[in-house]
């Protein structure tokens, strides 16, 4: 892999396995997960700081919530938190065996309900699924037949949404009514033959294309509506997990990346591994959408 990459370190945090990046307009900051610290932060772009908010258990993902504070996807169930991460109740048990499975990525639909993955940590069978969780709190399984749920995002409209299972190589598109939040017309809309061609978290741009981080593949990946692969970015990491959208003008975009399970030699070659990393972009993202519960 080569180590020449338009993206620059911009937190040298070396998180064990760094994820969900989501920007806040609001406060124009970065927030994004280490799942295995198990903490949830916030990084500022304009001073370098990053704060971390401890978590008592693995969190998958979350979504900002528009009464202010969060919504988290812990390894026991979904809680909101205050805006200093702090949890002050739970709404959702989890619905799986929490000795070998736990929530993975997850986001808000274009409506504000929050959408969340399992997966199986075994990866031994394809026992994890995906979730909605409605304003009224209740959390609907949408799907199953997954290994590791990811790569969520939507259409700027909202009718199309992305998602993947990462070992299957293949993000599938579906179409998403957004008054009911149903699915339908589940299609391929991207499939890669490599070992390391591992879809994890997606995004979407202003003009509508699909930006994917390839676990394993040191790269990102641009991807237009029609499928087609429009352009690949390098990683000085092996494991980037997810792009996100931000800056004042959404044209920076963030990588989270992982050293979990990575060899020494690798970690010694790639020393930036579980870093944070930033390029900017000609084409804008779109605001995140706030859990409307």
């Amino acid at each position: 892999m080569t180590t020449s990459s338009p993206f620059r370190c911009v937190l040298d945090v070396k998180a064990d396995l760094g994820e969900c990046p989501l920007w806040s307009v609001a406060g124009q900051a970065l927030y994004w997960v280490d799942i295995n610290a198990p903490s949830l932060n916030r990084f500022d772009p304009a001073t370098g700081a990053n704060v971390a908010m401890p978590m008592p258990a693995s969190i998958g993902s979350f979504a900002f919530r528009a009464g202010g504070g969060f919504v988290v996807a812990l390894r026991d169930g979904v809680w909101f938190a205050d805006s200093g991460g702090r949890l002050e109740r739970k709404v959702a048990d989890a619905p799986y065996d929490r000795a070998h499975h736990r929530f993975n990525d997850g986001r808000c639909d274009r409506q504000g309900r929050f959408l969340v993955g399992s997966m199986n940590e075994r990866r031994d069978a394809p026992s994890a699924a995906l979730y909605r969780l409605d304003g009224d709190l209740v959390l609907r399984e949408l799907f199953g037949g997954l290994t590791v749920s990811n790569g969520l995002a939507w259409s700027p409209d909202g009718r199309t949404m992305y998602h993947a299972d990462t070992p299957t190589r293949v993000v599938r598109a579906y179409d998403y009514d957004p008054g009911s939040g149903a699915l339908a017309n589940a299609r391929e809309f991207a499939r890669w033959p490599g070992e390391t061609d591992r879809p994890d978290g997606g995004a979407v741009d202003a003009e509508g294309c699909y930006w994917t981080a390839f676990f394993r593949g040191g790269k990102v990946l641009r991807i237009s509506p029609a499928g087609r692969t429009l352009a690949e970015y390098p990683v000085p990491a092996m494991c980037p997990t997810m792009c996100a959208f931000g800056g004042a003008d959404l044209r920076t975009l963030f990588v989270t990346s992982a050293r979990t399970q990575r060899d020494a030699g690798e970690l010694a070659r790639l020393p930036l591994s579980g870093g944070l990393f930033a390029m900017r972009v000609d084409v804008p993202g779109l605001p995140e959408p706030q859990f409307q519960g």
